[in-house]
């Protein structure tokens, strides 16, 4: 057997080798005025944009491409690399440079998968293609900071994504991404996302309202987004088209903060600003898990999605707890600034016939605490053991140490994503007390490309509060930075911190406490560091994970509430069936991260008081291309939890068709026995094929279209009512 030291000698010079062979794209370097800041408009889509594909013959954009045709956009053409000749009636031609010269396009849409989806967006890149719009998700994080390296120095490229559900303009029939058409009727309502399930209940809830949508940028979900909150505000405030706003956030990064300060001076310098209102998901999220987004975890320094909905309520948005609300609430909002609601609702041709939906807002009931309070939580599929951190961090030459018992002072640093800035960063703070970290705690961001510049070096070093430290001990703390930086790029890590500590003679730092958390995508999807992640501990991951990985599946066990109705301690795995657990809890079954985490917020606020005095037992993402045999699997993975009295499944079709959603359900009935009553809410994509699936099966199944009549139908079965 090789030793493991070894094993990560070798992974380490594999690792450099394969880092000097990553590609450098060149780019543009045309004239800059704020650069990337420049392309902001180019998100303003519409029947002039002139649209290609990249993997146009490809199965996915071949169909995705027939129905944005047959709904009114203008694709002209597409890339197949060394292709030529035609398809679906359009041309084919093998580089983007080449379509940009022939087609003169305003916009692409990559589908290609996602270890292809980073070349490509590079090459749009450097064919100066205005609008890049990548819908792949598992792209690596390095990757897209070296795509946004090269964003940042030029002014021609605007990026939206990645794992973005797209961009589509309902007004100028054209859609760049894989948003269910049926959905969207024109208006006059922007709207920007993170989530595109949640933005997809939006759209319903407005088409619903008669008041349809002027333009929605699905920002998507991951750790960095090419279009953020912020970008899509400054195209919505100049829009003619849109008469009011609507922001979908979710836990993890500041986007939504950095939303609220935009907002705040908006409406300062605006005599008639827009109506703004917003949603956000994840006031329920387990601590420390990455909740099915890419970046959907809270890190140091970061505000959690109860600190995000205070954030925006504060500068006077209005905030629903269901996107269900927004056509009610939006028509509300339009009418207190003044605007002629008639007016509006006439210019929204084509809507659907509306449905009724509730829109009283409840009274919010105290919610579990999500405040953050160590960085040593974050749980992903790998995990590496304290001696095998200090081996790899020992082969990038940093030494690690036993914690000092009483040191005069502690320092926390290490390389972190600053996902405002779209790059690495240095993270520091002068302490390393897991009690004072998340307020003590500043990003120093560095071109991806470039890596720390002495600058920032040394300004984190001021921030540790160690510039007036020895020569020896900040030399020290300056290489410690760099060969942090060394092994984050070459292993592809997402946080690689320490904590560090002067000597007692003070002449030399100590380093203990070491946090790494790497990229499950560099994996996944590229099979890069493949010896790094066979190191995971199996053992540590329960078969319920394992089961669920396989299915492409996303559980999390979510904590028991206890009798004062505070969270009990989060666990890992599905509970034991001790008898003090409480027996009434809900599973749910969602398509979606960010619809997912909204329907756990909401069941807390609706049911976890009298007289239902229930929640959720679990959060479950199907993910976006469900499958009956998904279906069966996840009713599998809900049912074996004790707690569980009732299963609801709420279903926003995108993707995802109702109908077959409806045959995994009762796929699961014949196959595995499901004895708990079940409800299940069907939206969106096939919903009333899905209906009558479901009618027709005569099995105990309850079966809504309207959200809170389900939701009132869990609370009442949960207590076998």
């Amino acid at each position: 057997m090789i030793p493991q030291r070894t094993v990560l000698r070798n992974i380490n010079n594999a690792s450099r080798c394969r880092a000097r062979r990553t590609p450098q794209a060149a780019f543009s370097s045309s004239a800059r005025r704020d650069g990337y800041d420049d392309t902001i408009q180019n998100l303003k889509i519409g029947a002039h944009t002139r649209v290609i594909f990249q993997g146009f013959t490809g199965k996915q954009a071949t169909a995705n491409a027939k129905e944005s045709l047959d709904w009114g956009t203008n694709v002209v053409g597409g890339v197949k690399p060394n292709g030529s000749g035609e398809h679906l009636g359009k041309p084919v031609l093998p580089t983007v440079r080449a379509a940009m010269e022939q087609l003169k396009p305003d916009a692409t849409g990559i589908y290609v998968a996602a270890h292809q989806a980073a070349a490509a967006i590079e090459e749009a890149i450097e064919a100066e293609v205005p609008l890049i719009v990548a819908v792949a998700e598992h792209i690596p994080l390095h990757d897209v900071m070296r795509i946004h390296s090269m964003l940042q120095s030029q002014s021609k490229s605007r990026l939206v994504g990645a794992n973005a559900p797209g961009i589509i303009s309902a007004i100028g029939r054209c859609r760049i991404g894989f948003q269910p058409l049926p959905t969207f009727s024109p208006g006059h309502i922007g709207i920007v996302a993170k989530s595109g399930t949640l933005s997809y209940e939006t759209v319903g809830s407005l088409t619903r309202a008669g008041l349809g949508q002027s333009l929605c940028i699905g920002m998507g979900g991951d750790v960095i987004a090419g279009t953020n909150f912020v970008d899509a505000l400054k195209v919505f405030e100049n829009d003619e088209d849109t008469e009011a706003i609507i922001l979908v956030g979710e836990l993890g990064g500041t986007n939504e903060e950095e939303a609220a300060d935009w907002i705040k001076d908006y409406k300062k310098r605006v005599k008639n600003p827009k109506p703004i209102a917003a949603v956000i998901g994840g006031l329920q999220a387990a601590p420390g898990r990455v909740m099915g987004h890419a970046g959907a975890w809270t890190g140091l320094g970061e505000g959690t999605a109860e600190s995000k909905r205070k954030a925006l309520e504060s500068v006077g948005v209005t905030m629903v707890d269901h996107p269900a609300k927004f056509g009610g609430v939006v028509k509300e909002i339009l009418s207190q600034s003044g605007r002629n609601i008639r007016k509006i609702e006439q210019s929204a041709t084509n809507a659907q016939q509306v449905r009724s939906y509730h829109t009283s807002i409840s009274s919010r009931r105290p919610l579990a605490s999500n405040s953050f309070r160590t960085p040593f939580q974050q749980k992903r599929s790998l995990h590496l053991s304290a001696e095998q951190s200090s081996d790899l961090l020992k082969s990038y030459n940093v030494s690690i140490a036993p914690a000092p018992l009483s040191p005069p002072s502690s320092h926390y640093v290490g390389i972190s994503p600053a996902r405002a800035a779209r790059s690495p960063s240095i993270i520091a703070a002068p302490t390393a007390n897991p009690d004072q970290l998340h307020q003590r705690v500043r990003r120093f961001p560095f071109d991806y490309r470039e890596g720390p510049t002495t600058a920032a070096v040394n300004a984190a070093i001021a921030h540790l509060q160690l510039d007036a430290a020895p020569p020896k001990a900040k030399a020290q703390t300056a290489e410690l930075i760099k060969h942090l930086w060394n092994l984050y790029r070459e292993k592809e890590a997402i946080d690689a911190h320490v904590s560090l500590a002067l000597s007692e003679t003070q002449d030399d730092i100590q380093v203990y406490n070491p946090y790494l958390f790497f990229d499950d995508a560099a994996f996944k999807s590229n099979k890069r560091q493949s010896d790094l992640h066979a190191l995971r501990d199996q053992s540590r991951i329960s078969e319920t994970d394992k089961e669920a990985d396989q299915a492409g599946i996303v559980y999390i066990p979510l904590a028991s509430p206890s009798s004062s109705g505070t969270a009990q301690k989060d666990t890992q795995t599905a509970p034991s069936s001790s008898s003090q657990e409480p027996r009434n809890l809900v599973g749910t079954l969602v398509n979606g991260a960010g619809l997912a985490m909204n329907t756990n917020d909401v069941l807390h606020i609706r049911l976890s008081g009298p007289p239902y005095n229930t929640t959720s037992a679990n959060f479950l993402d199907t993910g976006g291309k469900a499958t009956s045999a998904t279906i069966k699997t996840s009713f599998k993975l809900i049912l074996s939890d004790p707690r569980v009295s009732v299963v609801f499944v709420n279903i926003f079709g995108g993707l995802t068709l109702c109908d077959m959603i409806a045959e995994g359900i009762i796929l699961a009935f014949k196959e595995i026995g499901v004895e708990k009553p079940v409800v299940v809410r069907l939206r969106g994509t096939n919903e009333e094929l899905g209906q009558k699936v479901l009618r027709e099966a005569n099995l105990p199944i309850h079966a809504f279209d309207d959200f809170e009549e389900a939701v009132k139908k869990v609370g009442e079965l949960a207590n076998g009512k």
